[in-house]
């Protein structure tokens, strides 16, 4: 149970804030690469901050505060030009440092005061890699993007998909080092409500928790299996600060502000022998609803979507208050008293868990992950028939993660696979 002053302090992100402050000091995925190729400029509020992220016509990529200095016009409706982002309100530019290169009438009427150098806005690193666009909101210098092993799996079919989730983000990533609820919210549950005979899922007999360099890892044993079981030798990773990394996806569980987290799923699933070599030509991205039109509930349909029915469910931000932890619980508070780790060394000027500052170490980081041999080399079509290897995530009709996959997705998909 946390005090009302423990819980503030691990939850709200806003600019000034200690958590805020600590997951600034990551690189965080915000968009994904082909989104800017669609469109070139896109609002985005991280941490509580309205900014702007932007594609120029050089190629570059740029993250400014929404409002122009000059009169407060939304940049979001901005141009992009050679030289980065220009206002359309009067024409002035600013480039991905965040200073204003062009004042088109000032230049004219003034070219000697030169007032476009008395200008700066609040401007953020942002990198591309693995489809995604990444973004630095913390001090200088910049760690490096983590350069993680599957980012460099060939023969592979990836795509991006964003949710919104109306909840605070810690509630979204505990559920990353919470073993139970598969049994109860992705199986019992689901089993339940799409009329299932009754029979209840192997329960959960045994569970482990552990850190190493790049978050925790949960371990179980459940009925019919034993401790062979890869789920206990190699187990799942809940990665730092703000991820999920199951083998085959990872699940980031970025803050938008206090009460609205930004799911970005980043999803890999390799082809069959007989369809390699394979060359994934541009990562596709989508969007997944998280409600019904039809009716205004949660939709239940698919795995993540389920989770995101129990953290909303806990309100925007839970009251840790309330909470009875038990023995299925001490992950959480590894997680919880990690964080609180965390806060005193930055506070004390360190350098959290998890942050990547040697090339060399970044080269592929190597992550726990059932099922390797069949995401790195692959498998034939008799052994997809017999389902693969454990956590593999075999080549397969449909999209069990999130609802709403655009047609033209799943058509490229099927493709890929020989489906």
């Amino acid at each position: 149970m946390l005090s009302e002053a423990r819980n503030k302090l691990l939850t709200e992100v806003g600019p000034g804030t200690p958590m805020g402050g600590l997951l600034r000091r990551y690189w965080q995925p915000v968009a994904a690469v082909a989104e800017l190729a669609d469109n070139p400029v896109k609002p985005v509020r991280l941490f509580g901050e309205d900014l702007v992220l932007y594609k120029d016509l050089s190629g570059r990529y740029g993250l400014v505060e929404r409002h122009c200095p000059h009169r407060s016009a939304d940049l979001s409706y901005g141009m992009v030009e050679p030289s980065g982002l220009r206002c359309s309100y009067h024409g002035w530019c600013f480039d991905q440092s965040g200073a204003c290169v062009e004042q088109p009438f000032e230049d004219i009427a003034a070219p000697d005061v030169r007032f476009r150098d008395r200008i700066q806005i609040t401007a953020y690193p942002v990198q591309a890699h693995a489809g995604l666009i990444w973004a630095y909101l913390g001090p200088s210098p910049a760690p490096l993007v983590p350069d993680w092993e599957p980012f460099s799996w060939a023969n592979g079919f990836v795509q991006i998909v964003f949710s919104v989730v109306p909840c605070n983000w810690l509630q979204c990533q505990e559920n990353s080092i919470d073993p139970v609820h598969f049994e109860w919210l992705h199986d019992n549950w689901k089993a339940r409500s799409t009329g299932g005979d009754g029979r209840a899922a192997p329960r959960h007999l045994k569970l482990g928790f552990d850190e190493f360099e790049y978050g925790l890892v949960y371990r179980r044993v459940r009925e019919g299996a034993d401790e062979n079981d890869p789920l206990w030798t190699v187990g799942r990773v809940c990665l730092w600060p703000n991820a999920l990394f199951t083998g085959n996806h990872f699940e980031w569980r970025v803050p938008i502000d206090d009460t609205n987290t930004l799911s970005v799923g980043w999803f890999f699933t390799r082809v069959p022998k007989d369809r390699e070599p394979f060359v994934q030509q541009t990562i596709p991205y989508w969007y997944s609803p998280i409600t019904d039109r039809a009716t205004g509930r949660w939709i239940t349909s698919h795995i993540m979507n389920q989770d995101f029915v129990g953290w909303v469910g806990q309100g925007a931000i839970t009251d840790r208050r309330r909470e009875h932890l038990g023995q299925s619980d001490r992950g959480i508070i590894m997680m919880r008293q990690r964080f609180f780790q965390d806060l005193e060394v930055v506070a004390a000027g360190g350098e959290p868990k998890a942050v990547i500052r040697d090339k060399e170490a970044n080269r592929c980081v190597r992550l726990p992950i059932i099922g390797r041999t069949l995401l790195t080399e692959g498998a034939t079509r008799e052994q997809v028939a017999r389902g693969g290897p454990r956590g593999g995530d075999v080549p397969r009709p449909g999209f069990p993660y999130l609802v709403g996959q655009p047609e033209e997705v799943r058509r490229a998909y099927d493709e890929a696979m020989g489906l």
